[in-house]
């Protein structure tokens, strides 16, 4: 039997979402098409996914000739895995990175080293497969406030760490709409549910909330998260996703103060009910049945262990065993 073609999602004039499937899910992973003068796709989606990614190209008329530009809101696998494909396949395109995730695109072996370590190499090759290294001559790095020229319009960069380090949202300078990447987290349109993203190493649910509130003060007409698809809302959608970002670190930090020396997998279970709690409330359903959508994109241990490192190594810094204020 054929696998599924690829879903095509029209968002916004001159803007369509591909839905790359990840993981053979639907709603989970988004990469958007830029049309105009110079053809642009925001986020490449994981290498897995690349050729249900290329046929929606084609289906959309963009050929190997055509793309000019790839813009990735960070570098973790899901959004960057399919890179380095991409610019084999599409010769014209350069892409453009935050400075900080530009050498891993370059040389992606402690990317791919660190994500193994974190989902296990089978894990990481039926999710992601592998990660191709991008000809340093095509990589454009780029800072907070720069303007990428997509011709017709451009995106407009901001720094928008908490996710990770190398994390940029963008904002588009023809519609308005801002990519989000993951710095709100993520959007599950079929739970009506929001959900931290804060993996270790480098989650900071403090440095996140700023970056949202950064993201806000442009006052953008849309959200687009890279998982999934545009928030019903833009306000709301700022609001949720500092809200569940509160919730799950100050639900671990009290954990930990009640059991210093918890370990990861009773955390992740502490996490787990509060997760199965939000969608009863939100979805109206029980978690188990989607546990796989929430694994696929980086899964609650992964928020579990992120945030027991953040509050950890933060009452180290502070000098204080468990006693830092909650964030709420």
């Amino acid at each position: 039997m054929n696998a599924p073609g690829p879903t095509i999602l029209p968002v916004l004039p001159g803007i369509t979402a591909i839905d790359t499937r990840l993981a053979g899910e639907d709603a989970l992973n988004a990469v958007y098409l830029l049309s105009g003068s110079e053809p642009c796709l925001v986020e490449a989606g994981p290498e897995t996914d690349g050729p249900r990614l290329r046929h929606a190209l084609e289906l959309l008329g963009v050929g190997s000739a055509d793309l000019a530009h790839i813009v990735v809101t960070h570098i973790h696998m899901d959004h960057a895995g399919g890179v380095g494909e991409l610019l084999q396949r599409f010769p014209r395109a350069r892409v453009w990175v935050h400075e900080r995730g530009a050498p891993h695109l370059a040389d992606p072996a402690r990317l791919l080293a660190s994500t193994a370590r974190t989902y296990g190499p089978e894990q990481l090759a039926r999710l992601y497969g592998g990660m191709r290294p991008c000809d340093p001559e095509r990589i454009r790095a780029v800072t907070d406030g720069a303007l990428i020229p997509l011709g017709d319009r451009h995106l407009r960069v901001l720094y928008t760490p908490g996710h990770a380090s190398h994390h940029v949202a963008l904002y588009d300078s023809v519609t308005g709409a801002l990519w989000t990447g993951e710095a709100i987290g993520s959007y599950l349109p079929w739970a009506d549910s929001y959900r931290p993203a804060m993996p270790p190493p480098e989650a900071d649910p403090e440095v996140a909330i700023s970056s949202i509130e950064r993201m806000r003060s442009l006052r953008p007409s849309a959200l687009l998260t890279s998982h999934f698809g545009p928030t019903p809302d833009v306000d709301e959608g700022f609001e949720r996703g500092v809200a569940s970002i509160r919730r799950w670190s100050d639900a671990v930090a009290q954990y930990l103060r009640e059991d210093p020396s918890a370990d990861d997998d009773a955390i992740d279970a502490a996490l787990h009910r509060l997760a199965a709690q939000e969608f009863r409330s939100d979805a109206g359903r029980p978690l188990a049945p989607e546990l796989a959508r929430y694994d696929a994109l980086g899964s609650i241990r992964m928020n579990a262990q992120g945030l027991a490192r953040y509050w950890r190594k933060r009452w180290e810094r502070d000098g204080a065993e468990t006693g830092a204020a909650p964030l709420s």
